[in-house]
Order: structure tokens, then C-alpha cells, then sequence
């Protein structure tokens, strides 16, 4: 005699069948980036050893920041495929979970590091399209922005995650049941 599986049975196997995609494309994205990026590591080791530390604009808060950050644009537009792809997967997920009927704090996880990861796709491409020809302190200016506006993103995530949740209970308890 035949099992039927439960609801909650059906859930979990969800759940494993979007994690084992979510790992396996997270791996088929690393490979890719590294093969189509192979002279990059020379690049980020140049990268993470011209840090300095400037003034935040006119304040006297001082940060981290690369010596010369237009000069990394290459590592800029590797973080930014990399995100890309991310993103890409994120709506992977979101469709995984939506059609396999995962819970609804699943999906509102999904969806805030949607909008996180997207948010980053065009804040990394307005790095990589940072200028060598910009002054050094107009090349910080962006660089300490783009870290505000990475901050700001959080926030709309946790905003987005939280939005999602209120919409799917309130449409949960105007449904209709047969």
C-alpha cells in the first residue's frame, strides 16, 4: 500500500530540491566568473593592498579606501557579474519557491535578497563606470557613496522582506476556500 505524502512532507522535499539548485548554480556561477576572469587575481591582490585611509567628505570621520579607486574597475565589473548572477538566481529561487509552495518567511527572505542583490547590480555598475579622469577626491566621494548606498539597500530589503509578508497574509485571509 502506497504512502501519501503530507503537506508537510512535500515542504521539506521543496526545500532540499531549492537548496541543492541554490548550491549547484552558486557553484556553476563561481566557475564561470573565475574562467572568464582568469588575470583577475593579480587584480584583487593589487586591489586589497592599496587601502588608505581618508577623510569622509569635509567631516573628520576617516575610512577605508583604495588609493586610487578608479583604478580598479576590473574588480568592480567581476563583483558586479558576480551579483548579476546572483540576482539571477534570487529569481530562481523566488519562482522555485512560489510554485513549490515553500512558507511564506521563505519566500519574503527570497524576496528581500532579491531586492538587495539587484539594488547591488546597478550600484556596482555605477562604480565600474567610474572615470580615471575624476579627480582623487571625487573618486572617494563615489567610493564612500556607494558604501552609503550599500547600507541604504539593507534597508530597502528588510523593507521589501517585510512588505512581501503583510501581502501574503492579508491575501491568505481574503482567499476563498472551496
Amino acid at each position: 500500500m502506497s504512502k501519501v505524502s503530507s503537506f508537510p512532507d512535500r515542504v521539506w522535499l521543496g526545500e532540499g530540491l531549492i537548496a541543492a539548485v541554490s548550491v549547484g548554480l552558486f557553484f556553476i556561477l563561481v566557475g564561470v566568473i573565475v574562467v572568464i576572469n582568469l588575470n583577475i587575481w593579480s587584480e584583487v591582490k593589487h586591489f586589497l593592498n592599496s587601502f588608505t585611509v581618508a577623510n569622509v567628505g569635509n567631516s573628520s570621520i576617516k575610512l577605508p579606501v583604495p588609493i586610487s579607486p578608479a583604478a580598479y574597475t576590473a574588480v568592480y565589473s567581476v563583483v558586479f557579474q558576480f551579483a548579476l548572477g546572483i540576482a539571477i538566481l534570487e529569481i530562481l529561487i523566488l519562482a522555485m519557491r512560489l510554485s513549490l509552495g515553500s512558507r511564506r518567511e521563505r519566500s519574503a527572505e527570497t524576496v528581500g535578497h532579491l531586492v538587495f542583490w539587484v539594488g547591488a547590480v546597478f550600484l556596482l555598475n555605477n562604480l565600474t563606470d567610474m572615470k580615471s579622469t575624476l579627480a582623487l577626491s571625487q573618486q572617494q566621494s563615489m567610493w564612500f557613496q556607494f558604501w552609503t548606498a550599500i547600507i541604504i539597500l539593507f534597508g530597502f530589503s528588510l523593507i521589501a522582506r517585510g512588505v512581501f509578508l503583510l501581502a501574503a497574509k492579508r491575501f491568505s485571509h481574503t482567499r476563498i476556500v472551496r
